[in-house]
């Protein structure tokens, strides 16, 4: 299966200018498109896109100064043109299918990147299971950004029976794992964030630093 590696904007930051500059050639052209405008509530025609490796590097109406040899290009025929949508939080575990199945569902409908608490399955298999479920998005096209879970136990052990604890150690580990963990999930004990829980604190602690 395909992996889809996650590199951060500092790595391609130059040649994405010099694209945008016109200065080298874009990796791809779409041309003749109707853009949906999100910000100014318009459908612009006759417009172009222009992508350097994996990063948009202009939009506008004349991207022939980035198209090269190698360049592909693309007529959309007037097709609409939108941004992606980004799911800002949501449970892949709760759809009760797998992340491969979960990014065959969004992308034909528009969502390109999802924010997700796996908590569901660390309840059950701790660091294992959201390594599984990290490994397995790399593989997929959909733009995945794990959020790790805060309360592993949901409830706490007086009130659940889980098969996994996590803590702050385990929240370091976790973030330590790539650009696409990205922080603290939905921190459902706030109770405990109000009272001063040492594990609370210090899973908070773990994210800040």
């Amino acid at each position: 299966m395909k992996s889809f590696p996650r590199r951060p904007l500092y790595e391609s930051f130059s040649r994405l200018a010099a694209v945008a500059r016109g200065d080298l050639p874009a990796t791809l052209v779409i041309q003749n498109a109707r853009l949906l405008n999100v910000l100014s509530e318009e459908i612009l025609a006759g417009m172009s896109v222009a992508v350097s490796q994996d990063r948009i590097a202009y939009v506008g109406p004349d991207p022939s100064p980035m198209i090269g040899p190698e360049t592909l290009v693309l007529d959309a025929q007037g097709r609409y043109l939108a941004p992606g949508l980004l799911d800002g939080h949501c449970h892949v575990e709760s759809s009760q299918i797998t992340v491969t199945q979960f990014a065959r569902a969004l992308l034909p409908r528009g969502v390109t990147g999802i924010f997700y608490d796996a908590h569901e399955i660390a309840n059950v298999l701790g660091l294992k299971g959201l390594r599984l479920f990290l490994e397995e998005s790399r593989r997929t096209p959909l733009l995945a950004y794990l959020q790790v879970p805060s309360c592993v136990p949901a409830a706490g052990k007086a009130w659940e029976t889980s098969g996994a604890e996590m803590g702050p150690s385990e929240v370091a580990q976790a973030l330590s794992w790539g650009d696409d963990v990205i922080g603290l999930g939905e921190v459902m004990n706030f109770p405990g964030v109000v009272l001063g829980d040492p594990k609370m604190a210090g899973e908070i602690a773990a994210t800040l630093k």
